[in-house]
């Protein structure tokens, strides 16, 4: 049984910014059928900065602090800001998770992008983000 420090259990027992968004402007879902977790984030966007993100997620106590901690790292931020949390990021913020739940941390930065990507495309900007990324990356 992994054993977590101290801010992963904080956010497994005391998760922030659990639920949905009445009409979300983005919705994000991944899952990982090996291990069985679950999480969708809701994202509501104002002037390019997320005003307000919320979670559900069916998991483990790491994936729910996962969700919990991104939630948090991403509220307020742009859109560009919020593209750069990646896993790593995640894992540090949280102090650490065991190496057998570090995929945890892949699946909150990657719901949330899939939320982002999926508000860009209601805006017709999809092609615009995947542009931008592209062009960061060179």
């Amino acid at each position: 049984m992994p054993v977590y420090n101290e801010k992963v259990m904080e956010h497994f027992m005391n998760p922030r910014n659990v639920g949905e968004i009445e009409n979300p402007d983005g919705i994000g879902e991944v899952g990982n059928p090996v291990c069985g977790d679950m999480m969708t984030f809701y994202i509501k966007v104002d002037d390019n900065r997320l005003s307000d993100v919320k979670f559900k997620t069916f998991g483990c106590g790491a994936a729910i602090a996962v969700s919990s901690i991104v939630s948090e790292m991403a509220m307020g931020k742009t859109l560009e800001e919020v593209r750069k949390i990646t896993p790593a990021l995640v894992a540090q913020e949280l102090e650490g998770l065991p190496k057998n739940k570090y995929h945890c941390s892949n699946l909150g930065a990657q719901a949330l992008n899939k939320a982002i990507n999926n508000y860009l495309k209601k805006q017709g900007k999809a092609g615009e983000s995947k542009r931008r990324r592209k062009d960061e990356k060179e």
